[in-house]
């Protein structure tokens, strides 16, 4: 049994509404539960409720034994002095207020049905070895609520990302396009290398970007300067080159390294190795000012990949590194790297640079995004083994990881749209 269960029984009234009342025998009426407060302090605000012939209203606490009441603290906390109501599935103690007033307690074991308590176990059984609770449900729950629950966890995903995105404007006094470099950069360096390629572009004021960028190599002297991969020997002329005008850059501009994250080579593919990366995203910046804007009128993802499709300077068509080199080959961005980088980083900052002007963000970037193809892994392929109907679209692959980690990984059943349509078929979610 957790708390989540007793939280979701109030919040919809689970239980035999005519049976209600406090340990020491009076009638309890429910005129409202309260808005379900997910922060701390009371688990129910702003509760109306009638006790015996009086009518109260105030905040409701939920506990699996009353005696958790004193094991948290309440008795001396301010923040539970206005508790009408305290619910709990065993009452094992008498409870009293701050004040040493006793606070009504209303006992739900004897008060829900046997037929709702197992559905209840049987969703959100312990240990069990499903990979989500609701393997056998899932494939047929209603088409409609999955997709519009799916659109929900998409937004949910939007909403967390933003607030990287919230802290980078703060930290760059509300420059966007300053934003958005260090965003691209972090997904330029995908898993591996992603916080390492932030802290690089972190360390780099954008005010010297907007310096330098007419000039690639500049701009890769820059970036894999203050990388640290420009440290070292090296007789190759172009690495030379390279360190010779990161030395004038860094001197000029007053740079630092410090805080900057080594970069990783453990497990990459040559086409995702840091050099290649970096100066991937020098060409980017080179060959497009106000790239901020640019994308923010990118309606498909073809418009996207047409602002990446960048140039770079002929040593890299023999190099991935500076130690060695390999017979002549283009170095384009694949497409799936490019649908990532509109999933990890355009969608998500168009979706916060609309949101914060006060626009209907996701009507905005919907179209984008469901033109994106969807990742495919572990986790995407098998919710698709479970339900082969699922749009295979970015934004539906995006809202199952999100599904998978807040809500199945969790157990938070309760808090899903699927897990209270199989405790209540008739709910309207």
């Amino acid at each position: 049994m957790r708390e989540d269960y007793l939280h979701y029984l109030w919040q919809f009234q689970k239980f035999d509404l005519q049976e209600m009342k406090t340990v020491d025998g009076n009638v309890v009426r429910v005129i409202s539960p309260g808005r379900h407060n997910e922060l701390s302090g009371p688990d129910f605000f702003n509760s109306r409720l009638l006790i015996g012939k009086q009518e109260w209203a105030g905040n409701v606490e939920i506990h699996l034994r009353s005696s958790d009441w004193y094991m948290h603290g309440h008795e001396t906390d301010p923040a539970y002095d206005n508790v009408i109501l305290h619910v709990v599935w065993v009452h094992d103690v008498e409870i009293f207020r701050k004040d040493n007033s006793p606070l009504p307690v209303m006992e739900l074991q004897q008060l829900v049905s046997q037929e709702s308590l197992l559905c209840y176990q049987n969703l959100c059984a312990e240990g069990s070895s499903r990979w989500i609770n609701c393997e056998q449900d899932f494939p047929v729950i209603d088409e409609f609520l999955i997709n519009n629950w799916l659109e929900r966890l998409y937004v949910e995903r939007l909403e967390k990302r933003s607030s990287l995105i919230e802290g980078l404007l703060i930290k760059t006094a509300g420059d966007w396009e300053a934003v958005l470099f260090q965003m691209l950069a972090k997904s330029f360096g995908l898993n591996i290398n992603g916080e390492a390629f932030l802290s690089i572009a972190g360390s780099i004021p954008f005010s010297v970007v907007r310096k330098v960028r007419s000039s690639k190599v500049q701009m890769e002297a820059l970036l894999l300067g203050q990388a640290g991969i420009l440290n070292g020997d090296c007789e190759d002329p172009h690495f030379l080159r390279l360190r010779e005008v990161y030395v004038y850059l860094k001197h000029k501009f007053k740079l630092s390294s410090t805080g900057v994250l080594p970069v990783k080579y453990f497990r990459l593919r040559p086409d995702n190795f840091p050099e290649l990366r970096l100066v991937q995203l020098a060409a980017v910046y080179s060959e497009h000012s106000a790239l901020f804007s640019k994308l923010l009128k990118c309606e498909d993802p073809q418009q996207v990949f047409n602002l990446f499709e960048v140039k770079l300077d002929e040593f890299w068509s023999t190099h991935y590194t500076f130690s060695s080199s390999h017979p002549p080959r283009k170095k384009k961005m694949s497409r799936k790297f490019l649908d990532l980088l509109i999933i990890n980083t355009v969608v998500p900052v168009k979706f916060a640079y609309l949101r914060s002007k006060g626009k209907d963000a996701f009507e905005k970037i919907a179209p984008l995004i469901e033109a994106v193809d969807a990742e495919q892994n572990e986790v995407i392929k098998k919710f698709h083994s479970i339900r082969p109907s699922i749009p295979t679209g970015a934004l539906q692959s995006q809202a199952l990881l999100q599904l998978k980690k807040e809500y199945c990984d969790k157990k938070a059943c309760l808090n899903c749209a699927v897990g209270l349509k199989i405790l209540q078929p008739q709910l309207q979610i």
